[in-house]
C-alpha cells in the first residue's frame, strides 16, 4: 500500500503503510451513538493515525489482530480513556468524614488486581483506576478526573512498564520521570499523599517479554523511582524485590511473564497496605 495520505495534503510517510478513512472509526462510533465524523482535508488526523499505528506496531508481538485494531481505535477516539471510569466517578459519593480513601492508578497490572473474584481489597475504601496498556502520559491526562476529583487521602501510582514497551509511542526514562513528577506534584498540591510503586519484573517464562521490556531498563527506572520518592517525600513501594528472582519474575507468581497471578497479587497486597499506612501516617 502507498504511504498514508489525505485529500489535498501531503502527510509524513509512515513505516506502517496503510490508509486511514472514516470506516476505521465506525465500530466505536456505532456503539457510542456518535455521528460519523468527517475526515476530509484533515491531514492532522492522518498524521495522528500514523503515529498511533507506529506505536501499535510495537504492540503487534502480543495479542490478536482484532484486539490490536480495537486498541488503535480507542486511542484515536479517547486517547487517555477519560470515559473508562466516567460513570463510576460520577456516581461515587464524596468520602465520609475520617474515611481513608485511596486510589490505585495504573495500567493492566492494577486493572487486573481482583478481577478473578471481583474483589479489590474487600472492606477497604480503595478504588481501582487501572487501565490496560496505559502509559504515563495517558495517566497524567486523566489524573484530575480519576484521582484528584475523587478526593482520596492517598494515591498509589504504578506506571512505566508500557512506556518501555512503546505502547503509545517511543519513550525514554526521562519522559517517564517527567510524567511521574507531574502526577506527584499535582497530588501534593491537592493534599494527597503519594505512594510510588516500583515497576514489576518480567520474564520469558511463557513468551518473550524482555524484548519490549528489557530487564536492565526496569532496574534503572526503579532506581530513579526510589530516589525520586525519597526526594519528594513520597513512599516507595518495592514490589520488584518481592516478585523477582534475580532479574526474572518468579514463574509461580505470574500468569504470562508480565501480569501477576493470584499468588503474585497476594504477595503485593500486604506491601501495598504497609506503604499506604506509612503514607497516611505522614512518615
Amino acid at each position: 500500500m502507498p504511504p498514508l495520505q489525505t485529500r489535498g495534503a501531503r502527510t509524513p510517510a509512515c513505516s506502517v503503510h496503510t490508509r486511514v478513512n472514516a470506516s476505521f472509526f465506525q465500530p466505536l462510533a456505532k456503539r457510542s451513538g456518535a455521528t460519523r465524523p468527517n475526515f476530509r482535508n484533515k491531514p492532522l488526523i492522518a498524521t495522528l493515525a500514523c503515529l498511533l499505528l507506529l506505536s501499535w506496531s510495537a504492540k503487534a508481538q502480543t495479542g490478536d489482530p482484532a484486539s490490536q485494531t480495537e486498541h488503535a481505535r480507542r486511542l484515536l477516539i479517547d486517547w487517555a480513556s477519560l470515559t473508562h471510569y466516567g460513570s463510576e466517578n460520577a456516581e461515587l459519593r464524596p468520602p465520609k468524614p475520617g474515611e481513608n480513601r485511596v486510589v490505585f492508578l495504573g495500567d493492566q497490572i492494577t486493572e487486573q488486581w481482583g478481577a478473578a473474584d471481583g474483589r479489590f481489597f474487600p472492606g477497604k475504601p480503595y478504588l481501582n483506576r487501572g487501565i490496560k496498556d496505559q502509559t504515563t502520559p495517558q495517566m497524567l491526562v486523566r489524573f484530575r478526573q480519576d484521582v484528584l476529583s475523587l478526593k482520596p487521602k492517598a494515591v498509589v501510582i504504578l506506571a512505566g512498564t508500557n512506556d518501555m514497551a512503546s505502547v503509545t509511542g517511543p519513550s525514554t526514562e526521562g519522559m517517564i520521570a517527567e510524567n511521574i513528577t507531574s502526577m506527584v506534584e499535582l497530588a501534593k498540591v491537592n493534599g494527597i499523599r503519594v505512594v510510588l510503586a516500583s515497576v514489576t519484573p518480567v520474564c520469558n517464562c511463557f513468551r518473550n517479554q524482555t524484548a519490549l521490556r528489557p530487564q536492565g531498563k526496569i532496574i534503572g527506572l526503579n532506581g530513579w523511582i526510589k530516589g525520586y520518592a525519597a526526594r519528594s517525600g513520597a513512599v516507595y513501594l518495592d514490589y520488584y524485590s518481592a516478585l523477582a528472582e534475580g532479574r526474572n519474575f518468579k514463574k509461580e507468581l505470574t500468569s504470562d511473564g508480565l501480569l501477576p497471578n493470584e499468588a503474585g497479587y497476594a504477595v503485593m497486597a500486604p506491601l501495598a497496605e504497609k506503604a499506604i499506612a506509612e503514607a497516611l501516617a505522614g512518615k
